[in-house]
């Protein structure tokens, strides 16, 4: 098993959810590029846990500890490692998952592909608490892009029926940071409310909900990807996958396209008051015939509920081999979409940053 991804820039997560430590190493970060480590904490906390009623009580203080590739706050150019030790944990909750997998979860499969000798505490390897990790390779490939230019942001598009407003067709970094402030990540102060209320509802009824992010990339160059099975598409939903939970990947119109004529939604081209190519709408979400066009990438992410729900649900004893129910105790997320705004802006980052590195734009 290889929890690993990327070309030129290759990132690596290790651990597990009730581990001494969790964590990442990558290779390919280019030397002497200059890291805020406080810009880096800040990042992460928007991912954590613990922090309001509409996420986990589990509440881990998440600071990386870097073992390797930083010095004198600047990146080296070997290999980057960090860690995050695991803390507040409460392994007794799970103790009966060994035998009565959790209905969506992945007790089951990670039991018949590991013989049973799989770490389920706290999901193991499958958690959420895996993208923290990924939180410090993003945060850091995020602030190596800024660099050249390049910004990535992104904020809940909806939760259950409730709905934000969407980025405009040319978002901007000052749009992305209004965001990131927030302690609820939404455009629209009023959708954050009706979000709220949507996930209280659920976990008043010891339910979840789920929800969708629009992520957007601007400041790309025209001619970045490839086309067929390399394309920009391809490279930055096998990532987005990686993040548990995520059941669904859009590009600009997505299956809202489906339903129109090639009249509604044809990008046309057109040349802007700067002086440049650029096209009239956005539909392509920025990519065609998986290559960057110029224009802002954008993109939706569909976020299931968290399936570890309060309610009693059906599953079966591995043991004896029947039918029975579980209820499943500890600390979850309602709604894992809020959380996973800056881990969807973090996946993307680092795709961005090794087609970059690959296409050498920072040689």
């Amino acid at each position: 098993m290889a929890s690993t991804f990327g070309d030129q820039l290759r990132v690596s997560i290790f651990g597990e959810s009730h581990g001494p430590a969790i964590g990442v190493t990558v290779d390919g970060f280019p030397a002497g590029a200059e890291i805020s480590l406080d810009k880096l904490n800040q990042f992460l906390t928007r991912r954590k846990g613990g922090q309001n009623a509409f996420s986990t009580p589990r509440a881990e203080a998440d600071a990386p500890e870097i073992l390797s590739g930083f010095l004198n706050g600047k990146t080296t150019g070997a290999p980057f490692s960090a860690i995050i030790r695991n803390e507040n944990t409460r392994s007794a909750d799970y103790s009966t998952i060994f035998d009565k997998p959790r209905p969506s979860h992945a007790d089951y499969t990670a039991s018949v592909k590991w013989h049973g000798s799989a770490d389920l505490r706290g999901g193991g390897h499958f958690s959420g608490r895996l993208t923290a990790p990924l939180c410090i390779a993003g945060g850091i490939a995020l602030q190596i892009l800024e660099t050249r230019g390049i910004y990535v942001g992104a904020h809940l598009a909806s939760i259950g029926t409730a709905c934000d407003d969407m980025f405009p067709i040319f978002p901007d970094s000052t749009m992305f940071s209004n965001v990131a402030s927030k302690s609820f990540p939404t455009i629209s102060d009023t959708a954050a409310k009706e979000m709220q209320a949507q996930i209280m509802t659920a976990k008043n009824e010891s339910d979840s909900i789920g929800g969708t992010i629009e992520c957007a990339a601007i400041g790309l160059p025209a001619g970045l990807g490839s086309p067929m099975f390399d394309g920009i598409e391809n490279r930055i939903s096998s990532v987005l996958f990686g993040i548990p939970a995520v059941k669904g990947v859009e590009f600009g119109g997505g299956f809202d396209m489906c339903t129109k004529r090639g009249s509604e939604v044809n990008d046309a081209f057109c040349i802007n008051g700067n002086g440049e190519i650029a096209t009239k709408s956005n539909f392509s979400g920025g990519i065609q015939g998986g290559i960057t066009n110029g224009m802002p990438l954008r993109l939706r992410v569909g976020i299931k509920p968290t399936p570890s729900i309060g309610q009693v649900q059906q599953t079966i004893s591995l043991e004896k081999h029947e039918n029975t129910t579980i209820q499943i105790a500890g600390r979850h997320d309602p709604c894992i979409a809020q959380r996973a705004v800056p881990v969807v802006e973090a996946a993307v980052a680092c795709v961005l940053l090794d087609i970059l590195l690959v296409n050498g734009y920072f040689e």
